[in-house]
């Protein structure tokens, strides 16, 4: 059985091609604010929508988790009663979500603004998320937990350096834009070759070529180096401050985290400090690490999506207040603004 675009199809029940439901949504409007963590999205995407009355749609892939407040970075109460926030607080830390879920709730809160009249304004960085909302689900089946455990053995075994190789020789394009040490990604690569026998840069380059489900403004906020990595560092020092530890702690006690919820940065680390495995000094030295990787990572993601996200440089000197009046005409959001 053929699917409804080309070059993907249904195979022995494999789904490997895109989420059907692909141009329901091109004629709706849509506004983008995303960047690398510790950007400063949120708070400049408060004054847009406090000067728009836009609503604020998360694209945040752990904000999703109920009790992972502070260490993701969530809105605050306050600000969640002040501006209507959608796609936060959906799930219990020991729950999975996944992109396919992520696309239909952001589907349905898209609508639900649009049909009440408002602005919709995601905000976030993760660039799956944008990307699947954007082109469709493009996948190698469902994840396969058995299939991850025995990769994550051999692993453990061999490396992961000896599973990027394996990689490589499978899929030379997307082996190269992994790092050796990156076992989430390789796992996935390898899995969604062996579930559909097809190089995954193979679909990704079809994927890439699909149209937008969503007529999408996009800015994205870069920060020189040097900044990022300072905020970054105050970031993680201010969360400690605010009782992450404690938040942790609170975690721990009880069902902890299942597999999405335990990828969120620092929440690992953290849990090891807690069950007294390793010193609160050496947790937050690998978190800022993790972070600040993770952070290029996430530019190189966006770099994908070319020309349809406009870049503003933020410099130390920019507050969220007048970087909101440059992203709104960015973004074409002036008009709401003057009216």
């Amino acid at each position: 059985m053929r699917s409804t675009f080309p070059g993907f199809a249904l195979e022995k029940g494999r789904c490997f091609g895109y989420n059907p439901d692909m141009t329901a949504h091109a004629a709706s409007k849509i506004y983008v604010l995303l960047g690398p963590t510790a950007a400063g999205k949120s708070a400049v995407a408060m004054e847009i929508a406090r000067h728009c009355g836009c609503e604020i749609i998360s694209m945040d892939s752990m904000q999703v988790y109920r009790g992972m407040d502070i260490g993701t970075a969530k809105p605050s109460p306050a600000e969640q009663r002040e501006i209507p926030h959608h796609l936060i607080d959906l799930r219990e830390p020991w729950e999975d979500f996944s992109t396919a879920e992520y696309v239909g709730l952001a589907d349905a809160a898209i609508s639900r603004v649009a049909a009440n009249g408002g602005i919709a304004l995601l905000v976030g960085g993760s660039a799956l998320y944008l990307k699947s909302l954007l082109h469709g689900i493009v996948e190698g089946g469902k994840a396969d937990w058995a299939l991850r455990r025995r990769i994550r053995a051999e692993a453990a075994r061999q490396g992961s350096p000896a599973l990027h190789r394996r990689l490589a020789a499978l899929d030379p394009a997307r082996a190269a834009r992994i790092h050796p040490n990156d076992l989430r990604r390789i796992e996935r690569a390898l899995e969604i070759h062996e579930k559909t026998g097809r190089p995954p840069s193979e679909l990704a380059r079809q994927w890439a070529r699909a149209g937008s489900r969503y007529d999408a403004e996009m800015v994205g906020l870069d920060l020189p180096r040097a900044l990022q990595m300072e905020r970054i560092n105050a970031r993680v020092d201010r969360m400690l401050a605010d009782g992450w530890l404690v938040e942790v702690r609170g975690l721990a006690g009880g069902a902890g985290l299942g597999r999405t919820a335990s990828q969120a940065l620092g929440y690992g680390e953290l849990a090891r400090v807690a069950s007294g495995e390793i010193a609160l000094e050496e947790a937050i030295e690998r978190i800022k690490a993790r972070t600040r990787q993770f952070a290029k990572r996430q530019m190189t993601w966006f770099r994908g999506f070319g020309a349809s996200v406009e870049w503003l440089r933020v410099s130390e000197a920019d507050r969220p207040d007048t970087l909101a009046v440059r992203v709104m005409d960015m973004l074409g959001l002036g008009k709401q603004r003057e009216d």
